[in-house]
């Protein structure tokens, strides 16, 4: 009779991280872009529980601080015109104050969202939304504690750190911001089940060092109005010419994610990426024809405003689907 073989404890958890690592590679990750930007209006509480009511795998959101540093869901530096209203209803006449300038409590007592503003750009490329108009500018907090509801275990949140290196006076340093979003979610008991992003690739080097076990989704972009890398002013000093490439870029930083404008991807570079063990879920998809090609690529995941669309490709990719309506 031969004896059972016997490891060692430590190498059995070593094993067993190694399988649930791979696993999670290779889990195809939905994300709705500030929640669902396409049906409900951008980074509220209505657009989140909408994604979450659709079925995506993460919730990906946008951070500023407020003047008393509480970290508020919001996209913008300053309150966009052509989405706030004052607290009679009325709509901004310009754009309004920066978010580090006004104190959470005023933020959400003196302002109100659910709406673009009638033939904005913005309603006009989102005409599917469905307005909400009781929604106020959440909290940090107030998302995280969707993901805390029962049946929710699952649900994830990646949050873009919003901040940038060419206008440091429109927010905090980094590290400040970093910091106030670290102890909410220390608070809220969701560090594992959290990534966070961002185009200035400071904030994400001072992640890395704050909270190591916190992945990190290192976004950029090679467009001819926006571009984050040519220079190393965005990407904390690191260059294309150096390193050869975007993916290598990432490693070198030490990121776990690339999020690359999609039209910056291409087969080759989604290959090497996984070469270098960098997952790819590049940012706003939301044609189906560029979702399938992308998916034929092997992407890891997609982040879009429209996760319903999203859903039909991956069924018809036979996809796993996330659970809809927790």
């Amino acid at each position: 009779m031969r004896h059972p073989v016997r490891y060692p404890l430590r190498r059995i958890v070593v094993l067993l991280a190694l399988c649930t690592s791979t696993l999670a590679v290779q889990a195809f990750d939905l994300q709705g872009h500030r929640g669902a930007r396409g049906l409900a209006p951008e980074n509220t509480l209505a657009a989140f529980r909408t994604a979450i009511a659709v079925g995506v795998d993460t919730l990906e959101l946008d951070v500023h601080l407020s003047a008393d540093g509480v970290p508020m869901v919001v996209h913008d530096p300053a309150l966009n015109r052509d989405l706030t209203r004052d607290a009679q209803g009325e709509w901004l006449a310009a754009t309004g104050p920066l978010i580090g300038s006004v104190s959470a409590a005023e933020l959400q007592s003196k302002f109100r969202l659910g709406r673009a503003r009638p033939a904005s750009s913005i309603a006009n490329t989102f005409p599917e939304q469905k307005p909400s108009d009781a929604e106020r500018l959440p909290r940090l907090s107030e998302v995280l504690a969707l993901m805390r509801e029962p049946g929710r275990e699952a649900l994830r949140a990646n949050i873009e750190i919003k901040l940038n290196p060419k206008r440091p006076d429109d927010t905090p340093a980094p590290e400040a911001i970093v910091r106030a979003v670290l102890a909410v979610l220390r608070d809220a008991g969701v560090e594992r089940r959290v990534t966070l992003q961002g185009f200035d690739w400071r904030a994400l080097r001072i992640a890395q060092q704050l909270a190591p076990r916190i992945p990190t989704a290192y976004l950029s972009a090679q467009r001819p109005n926006f571009d984050t890398v040519s220079d190393g002013t965005w990407s904390a000093g690191f260059d294309l010419k150096t390193h050869g490439s975007l993916p290598k870029m990432v490693k070198a930083a030490g990121g776990a994610i690339w999020s690359p404008n999609f039209n910056d991807l291409s087969p080759a570079l989604i290959a090497e990426a996984h070469a270098l063990g960098l997952q790819v879920l590049p940012w706003t998809v939301n044609q189906a024809e560029d979702m399938a090609r992308l998916i034929d690529w092997g992407v890891d995941g997609l982040i879009t405003d429209y996760p319903d669309r999203a859903r039909r490709v991956m069924a018809d990719k036979k996809l796993p689907l996330p659970p809809a309506g927790r």
